[in-house]
């Protein structure tokens, strides 16, 4: 009774975790396409994309610890 909770709340923070990478993937990708359609070399849309890939893969590799099914 007293750790009844814990599958709740491990179901909730996953969830929110989820969400979190889907959210950085579709940043992740959006920092790829303003990467593309620029015509000169700008480091700092270079270091905002390599920010955002190590954000989703650092929560893509928590995930994987969790052992989180995406669907």
């Amino acid at each position: 009774m007293m750790f009844s909770r814990k599958g709740k709340l491990k179901r909730e923070f996953d969830d929110k975790l989820i969400h979190l990478i889907k959210e950085t993937k579709d940043d992740w990708n959006n920092a790829k396409v303003i990467e593309g359609l620029l015509d000169d070399y700008d480091l700092d849309v270079i270091a905002r994309r390599k920010i955002a890939e190590s954000i989703h893969f650092y929560l893509f590799k928590e995930a994987r610890i969790r052992k989180i099914l995406i669907k």
